[in-house]
């Protein structure tokens, strides 16, 4: 039994059951502990939530700052960060679910850390969208709000895609790109078609 066992276990639980739904005692229980053994590995379900989430928001990060830092085309980019994300969420549902779900559970000053990572995260899109706009590729939206508008998109496929569906994670993913691309390139008049 290791650190990592608790969090994947307690990952699950907590997307299964919310934060504050689950207890210290149902984490033990799920790894074979007894509940005052599982104190010895972790403080609390605090610290426990804050690994969860660095844990994901680490996954995410390693996988967007290559392609956000590469050469290509920022439609490429842009392309392979969409695929990436919808790939690693969807492999690591539970964890994904903590991160958007869960949170604003977290308390100070665990909050303020994990608001530094997940900024750091959300740059690397917003970088991704800057370049497009700086090389002509997408129209001079606003780059913040498109981020956000790209990542609120991805974020709820957590509540609704079912591996085995209709789509498979890749055609959602081109398909996904396709919206974002075609409403970020620029018109004639200067503006977006979005």
């Amino acid at each position: 039994m290791n650190r990592s066992d608790i969090v994947r276990a307690a990952a699950q639980i907590f997307r299964d059951k919310g934060y504050h739904g689950a207890s210290m005692q149902d984490i033990a229980d799920a790894v074979g502990l007894q509940k005052a053994s599982l104190y010895h590995h972790v403080s609390g379900k605090q610290e426990i939530l804050a690994a969860i989430l660095d844990e994901a928001l680490d996954r995410l990060i390693a996988d967007l700052q290559p392609i956000a830092e590469s050469s290509q085309p920022p439609e490429e980019r842009l392309r392979r960060a969409v695929r990436q994300y919808l790939l690693r969420v969807t492999a690591s549902a539970d964890l994904a679910a903590v991160l958007l779900l869960e949170h604003r559970s977290l308390e100070p000053p665990l909050r303020q850390e994990h608001i530094q990572r997940r900024d750091r995260y959300e740059r690397l899109w917003r970088k991704i969208v800057h370049d497009g706009i700086a090389s002509g590729a997408f129209a001079p939206v606003d780059e913040a709000t498109t981020t956000f508008a790209l990542l609120g998109v991805q974020n709820w496929l957590i509540t609704w895609f079912r591996p085995g569906g209709r789509l498979t994670v890749e055609q959602l993913a081109d398909g996904f790109c396709d919206l974002f691309l075609d409403g970020l390139r620029p018109r004639p008049d200067g503006r977006s078609a979005g």
